[in-house]
């Protein structure tokens, strides 16, 4: 994803008292590894304080996995918005139709998921507004915002999970998003949360 893409809600997290930086990345040309070691680079290079990590899609997938294969990181807590990180129907099913090339490099990324780290907060804020083109590729049971299942974005180690009526490139694009995120960075957990 380009980073303008991000322009909004980093905006909104600096409206916040945030101190945002975008990492860029190239989600289709880069290796994996690659991107994950510049990552951890880059989360190095602004310790000791907290280095919180928000990333929509593929980010939230990447910052997860980084926690994996790195050790010794800042501190700090992880927003995903929209992460499949139990693997994507939709990565999967472009697979299935011989067009694997459309989840670029990461394509095995996003169709194994990755494992949420027990010793990080994370939180994930997903969407159910069928909107999207993942939904002509995969074909989701339940609810979905229009690329990733919400099915797709739980974990029981995850310290919240919040739904909200948002389609997946809406998310980027919204107050509310903006707002529980900060909450979450803040304090570690969602003001609402769908787990009851």
């Amino acid at each position: 994803m380009r980073r303008p893409a991000l322009w909004p809600l980093a905006r909104r997290l600096r409206a916040s008292g945030f101190d945002v930086d975008l990492f860029p990345y190239a989600t289709l040309w880069a290796e994996p590894g690659q991107s994950l070691a510049r990552l951890a680079s880059w989360m190095r290079a602004r310790a000791p304080g907290p280095v919180h990590l928000v990333g929509h899609s593929l980010g939230g997938v990447t910052a997860l996995a980084l926690f994996a294969v790195e050790r010794d990181l800042p501190a700090g807590r992880v927003v995903c918005i929209g992460s499949p990180i139990n693997g994507s129907q939709a990565a999967a099913r472009l697979r299935d139709v011989h067009l694997p090339w459309l989840a670029g490099r990461s394509r095995a990324l996003l169709e194994q998921g990755v494992q949420v780290p027990g010793d990080r907060e994370v939180g994930m804020i997903a969407g159910d507004k069928p909107v999207g083109a993942g939904a002509w590729f995969a074909r989701f049971d339940g609810p979905h915002d229009g690329s990733v299942a919400v099915a797709e974005t739980r974990s029981d180690r995850l310290a919240g999970h919040l739904v909200l009526p948002l389609s997946h490139s809406g998310t980027m694009f919204s107050r509310a998003v903006a707002a529980q995120t900060a909450q979450f960075l803040r304090h570690g957990r969602f003001a609402a949360d769908d787990r009851g």
